[in-house]
């Protein structure tokens, strides 16, 4: 069962497939139960990619990582 379809918007980003598998498998790892609530993070994480609010780059790197930049910048 699909909930979202974030593939269209995947596509309208540019986010070649390899790399729509791996950011995936990390959104996975947050929702390894909960299928809807995956879908629905890699749906937004697709469209904040598409509208330009992040890089595939920074979406591709894990939460440790995001939050360890965070913690340098300031």
């Amino acid at each position: 069962m699909s909930y979202f379809d974030y593939q269209s918007v995947a596509a309208e980003a540019g986010i070649p497939k390899d790399e729509l598998d791996q950011l995936a498998r990390l959104i996975r790892e947050e929702f390894p139960r909960d299928d809807m609530m995956y879908e629905l993070h890699v749906l937004r994480a697709c469209m904040a990619i598409r509208d330009g609010f992040v890089s595939l780059e920074d979406a591709l790197r894990p939460a440790s990582a995001r939050l360890q930049g965070r913690a340098e910048r300031r």
